[in-house]
C-alpha cells in the first residue's frame, strides 16, 4: 500500500523552470489502480525541451487510496457533479470512495498553489485527471474527472495525456 503523496516537491528545481503538475503515473510511478504506470517518455522529452518541471501527484493516492485499488469511475453524470456533492465516486463493488477523490483533488490544487503551478498534464480517461474523457456509470464518457475539473475551476490550465507514448 502507497503512502499519501508529499505537496512539497523534494527534487531539484530550475529557478527558471516553469513547474508544472504531472499525473505521476505518466512519468513513471505504479500508482495507478492496478498498480502500474503509464509513463509517457514523449511527454517527459517535451516538458524538458520547454523548459518545465514536472511535479508529480497521483490524486487518488494523495486522498488515502492504496495501490492497488479497486477501479472507480463517477457515479452518472459527471465530475461538477460530485465536487458539488450531488453525485458520488464508486469502485466496482460499490464501495463510496467520494471523500478520497475529493481530497486528492483538493491536494492537487494545494500543490499547485504551494508551487505557483498555473498548468497540469494529466492522465486521459481517469476518473481524477481525465481532461477531455473520463469514466462515470461504468462507461467512458466525455468530460473531465475529479481532479482535472477543480483544477480548471481554479484556473489551473488542463491538459489531458493518454501516455505511453515512446
Amino acid at each position: 500500500m502507497s503512502v499519501r503523496a508529499p505537496l512539497l516537491y523534494d527534487g531539484v528545481m530550475d529557478a527558471k523552470a516553469e513547474p508544472v503538475l504531472v499525473s505521476a503515473c505518466l512519468l513513471g510511478r505504479e500508482c495507478r489502480y492496478d498498480g502500474r504506470h503509464n509513463r509517457d517518455s514523449a511527454l517527459e522529452r517535451d516538458l524538458a525541451a520547454r523548459g518545465m518541471t514536472a511535479i508529480p501527484f497521483c490524486p487518488e493516492e494523495h486522498g488515502g487510496l492504496g495501490t492497488p485499488r479497486p477501479a472507480a469511475w463517477i457515479e452518472t453524470s459527471g465530475a461538477a457533479a460530485v465536487l458539488d456533492g450531488r453525485e458520488r465516486v464508486l469502485t466496482d463493488a460499490g464501495a463510496d470512495v467520494t471523500k478520497q477523490f475529493v481530497d486528492g483533488a483538493n491536494g492537487a490544487l494545494e500543490a499547485c498553489k504551494l508551487h505557483g503551478i498555473r498548468r497540469a498534464f494529466l492522465k486521459e480517461r481517469s476518473p481524477s485527471c481525465g481532461v477531455c474523457n473520463t469514466h462515470a456509470g461504468g462507461k467512458l464518457v466525455a468530460g473531465p474527472g475529479v481532479t482535472a475539473e477543480l483544477l480548471a475551476r481554479n484556473g489551473v490550465r488542463v491538459e489531458g495525456v493518454e501516455g505511453r507514448r515512446e
